[in-house]
């Protein structure tokens, strides 16, 4: 029974393969395939029965059938598209032609015509299931036949090809299909690989995926955005900020401020009023737009002073405070800062409570170390 129990897990799990995939559609998008596919089929049917009937030969091929649930279904798969569509139908079917013509062993003819559509579709990119459908058909109808076919052929995929790219444009779905750009994702949450790490996956994968590359990619960076999202979605700027914080008041001297930016070490300090109100930052960078207080006049400098005169400058905080302050508030979330700081250029935020007073900063510094742990636990 032992030796049966490992066994029988294997036979379950083999055998839950041929269950159906869960499919996450709305009834609105179930219903857009279905009236999709059917208008197509009647689009196709009508004109092709007003212009064929007369010839022959095959008014209706049965593939077009499948082209139709692809283009309207999967509008966005590689299989689907007008090149595949177009390309890999008559291709096949010029093929079939082609080895009925020439193999007179009919077995023998519907394997190689089958086998060097699929070839012919890789090399030229255009790789259509119902082409295989299509081989088959010129194989085994005579040539008689199928010959004069190749029109009414080449207007039914035409006619498919024309009517699912009116229809699904008009229900919402790009066709010819057009990948998803990635704005908006590298700012907020960047995903921790790069084009190359997808290459060496799907080189690794080496299997047809009914999704084109470019989707793929886009698809991955939205796991790695919601991943990185769910991570820190609960991160709230209080959570990471500096407290307490040193601030001074607009009244201050600059002398002070720096000596108080010196002794804690610290690049930037908040401005507030005597009820804690932020009113504005002064940085390090402030200070370097004027003379840097630590350093002595040279010579030179001196002179051009003393012939072009002393520009009057600021000795008070207020003077050369950044005001109004760029400010965050304690229960924002730690997410919202990623693209203040990465786009905006910002170097500190200082942070308020509830009511609006200064409780305290948040560096890039502290912002990093932030991912950091995210990225570590995630």
């Amino acid at each position: 029974m032992g030796a049966a129990g490992p066994a029988a897990r294997r036979l379950l799990e083999w055998l839950r393969r041929f269950f159906p995939q869960p499919v996450g559609l709305n009834w609105r998008e179930r219903l857009r395939m279905v009236l999709g596919t059917g208008l197509c089929i009647a689009v196709v049917a009508v004109l092709a029965h007003e212009l064929v009937t007369t010839l022959p030969t095959p008014w209706l091929v049965a593939s077009i059938g499948a082209s139709a649930v692809l283009v309207i279904a999967v509008p966005a798969s590689p299989l689907a598209q007008p090149w595949a569509v177009l390309a890999g139908t008559a291709l096949s079917f010029l093929i079939g032609i082609g080895c009925a013509t020439w193999v007179t062993n009919v077995v023998a003819a519907c394997a190689l015509a089958v086998g060097l559509s699929v070839a012919a579709m890789l090399a030229l990119r255009c790789l259509h299931p119902p082409g295989g459908a299509m081989a088959l058909f010129a194989v085994l109808h005579p040539p008689e036949a199928t010959v004069p076919a190749t029109g009414p052929l080449l207007l039914n995929v035409a006619v498919l090809v024309l009517t699912a790219l009116v229809y699904n444009n008009l229900t919402g779905r790009s066709y010819p299909h057009q990948a998803q750009k990635k704005t908006g994702l590298e700012g907020a949450a960047a995903s921790p690989f790069i084009a190359a790490d997808l290459d060496a996956a799907l080189a690794h994968y080496d299997e047809v995926l009914d999704v084109s590359r470019a989707d793929l990619e886009g698809l991955l960076h939205l796991v790695g955005r919601a991943a990185f999202q769910r991570t820190l979605g609960d991160l709230r700027c209080r959570d990471i900020m500096s407290a307490p914080v040193h601030a001074v008041v607009p009244q201050a001297s600059l002398t002070d401020a720096w000596a108080l930016m010196r002794r804690e070490a610290v690049k930037a300090l908040p401005v507030v009023d005597s009820h804690g109100v932020v009113l504005g930052i002064i940085t390090v960078a402030d200070f370097m737009r004027l003379a840097n207080l630590d350093t002595h006049e040279g010579m030179g400098q001196r002179l051009r002073k003393l012939v072009l005169g002393r520009p009057r400058q600021p000795d008070k905080v207020e003077g050369l405070m950044s005001s109004p302050a760029q400010q965050v508030h304690a229960g924002q979330p730690v997410m919202d800062l990623v693209p203040l700081f990465s786009e905006a250029g910002h170097h500190h935020f200082p942070v308020v409570d509830e009511g609006g007073q200064l409780a305290g900063i948040i560096t890039q510094t502290d912002l990093v170390r932030a991912l950091a742990r995210a990225v570590a636990y995630s």
